[in-house]
């Protein structure tokens, strides 16, 4: 099965892309378990991520993601993956990310890792909260794809022009 991350930094268009190609290529797509996790302990708590919420985030990514290939036929998007995590939790907290995430968030279990450019205006949230460092960001996001020596390409533009390329690569992936 070909495996699609959608990767980079807060409000870049990874949800919106990943919906889209899943509808234009009829399959299916995993949300970001770490947004609804997040989202609900806001709304109960009124608190947001801490160390603690790490791997119960991690566990219910994999989880969904399992649950949701088993779906798919041979083509599965993914709106985020626990490497995105990894690099999160090593912003947020100096550089510590628990073992059981990081062995997990190195394996090499995708085809593709499409990181979303900068360049589209950040929409603001109540998880959201680096409007002004998104060069930084994205400079992270592109270090660590390089570091892991995973496959990736990056996506510029407005969201059609994401969409386009993004369509393009994947049929590329899907002829071999």
């Amino acid at each position: 099965m070909i495996k699609v991350v959608l990767f980079g930094p807060e409000s870049t268009g990874k949800t919106t892309l990943a919906k889209q190609l899943a509808a234009h290529y009829k399959t299916h797509w995993v949300p970001e378990y770490m947004r609804v996790y997040l989202e609900e302990k806001w709304k109960n708590k009124g608190e947001l991520v801490t160390k603690e919420d790490l791997i119960p985030i991690a566990k219910g990514q994999l989880s969904l993601e399992n649950e949701i290939a088993e779906k798919a036929d041979k083509l599965l998007f993914l709106d985020t993956n626990l490497l995105e995590l990894k690099v999160y939790s090593e912003y947020y907290y100096d550089g510590y990310c628990p073992e059981e995430i990081t062995s997990e968030a190195t394996k090499n279990n995708y085809s593709i890792y499409l990181l979303t450019y900068i360049d589209i205006p950040w929409e603001a949230d109540v998880l959201r909260d680096r409007p002004n460092n998104r060069e930084e960001m994205f400079s992270i996001f592109e270090a660590e794809l390089k570091t892991q020596g995973f496959p990736y390409k990056v996506l510029r533009g407005n969201k059609g022009e994401r969409f386009n390329k993004a369509v393009e690569i994947i049929d590329k992936l899907l002829q071999k």
